[in-house]
């Protein structure tokens, strides 16, 4: 599996700033607060805190005001995965190579856990007190964070995901669920940071958002490949259960092989998209090449 410059490093700092907030919650309920860690700690790529890392280091963004954005997502993140799980939706037994949370703990639990990080990423972003960013700058980041995650993308991509469940889509509209299921959340990875520098170039963030919405589709064009190609023990997760639950997937729509040819196609797209940033995007470069390299 190809590997990252600063990935461990990054995962470190997430991972020590999502302990931290959890810490500081009141104990009201033990096994709610068990069920918040097993989501969110237990495992996980924290791909989108590696956006926003790489992203805010490159525009010259101070790590402490990009801890609570990367927190944020990585609690919307989790919540989507506790309540993607469920019976009511993808009905998976494992996660990460773990009992899911419904599983390990119960449903109304696994709701609740979800509903708790949701609100959780709300609250590390308004209450944070940002350097880089005043007041209307800090209600901006909550407003994307809102489009990113709730209708207008994750939870309207899913709800359009479920509703194409046993039918025929075509590419044009397989892309629109995946844009906003997948491609939201990493979109807003890479914009939120950009919405801490002032003088920042529109140009610059338009190719930005291009490359975004490039390796939004990217990831969910190799996720469908390695769900064929990849075995259960190293996707974590059975294989095959998109094609088994009769989803809509690229493979599906264009054959294994024009699945790969889509996926070459959105790699060398989402390279294009940072030739023209006159920052060092060596490390979202290589994120591309992560996508198309990774076997889970």
């Amino acid at each position: 599996m190809a590997t990252l410059a600063n990935l461990t490093t990054y995962q470190q700092r997430i991972d020590d700033f999502l302990k931290q907030q959890l810490a500081q919650l009141p104990l009201n309920d033990t096994r709610l607060m068990d069920a918040m860690h097993y989501g969110l700690l237990i495992g996980g790529k924290r791909m989108r805190p590696f956006l926003t890392y790489s992203t805010g280091e490159m525009l010259g963004v101070a790590l402490a005001d990009l801890d609570p954005i990367a927190a944020a997502l990585e609690c919307i993140h989790a919540y989507s995965l506790l309540h993607d799980d469920l019976p009511a939706m993808d009905d998976d037994d494992l996660r990460r190579g773990q009992p899911t949370c419904h599983k390990q703990f119960d449903e109304a639990t696994a709701i609740l856990a979800g509903d708790s990080l949701q609100t959780l990423a709300f609250d590390i972003v308004a209450s944070h007190n940002f350097q880089s960013v005043n007041a209307r700058g800090q209600i901006q980041l909550v407003k994307m964070l809102a489009r990113a995650s709730g209708y207008r993308g994750m939870c309207g991509g899913q709800a359009m995901d479920l509703a194409a469940t046993d039918k025929q889509v075509d590419l044009d509209h397989l892309e629109r669920i995946h844009r906003l299921k997948t491609g939201a959340l990493l979109e807003a990875a890479i914009l939120m940071p950009t919405l801490c520098v002032s003088d920042i170039d529109p140009a610059h963030v338009t190719l930005l958002k291009q490359y975004a919405q490039t390796i939004g589709l990217l990831y969910q064009v190799h996720d469908d490949i390695i769900d064929i190609t990849s075995s259960e023990a190293t996707l974590g997760k059975p294989s095959g259960s998109d094609i088994e639950a009769n989803k809509s997937t690229y493979p599906a729509l264009l054959g294994l092989s024009g699945a790969q040819q889509k996926e070459q196609e959105l790699y060398a797209n989402s390279l294009h998209a940072l030739d023209g940033l006159p920052y060092n995007t060596q490390n979202l470069a290589n994120f591309s090449t992560f996508i198309v390299k990774r076997d889970h």
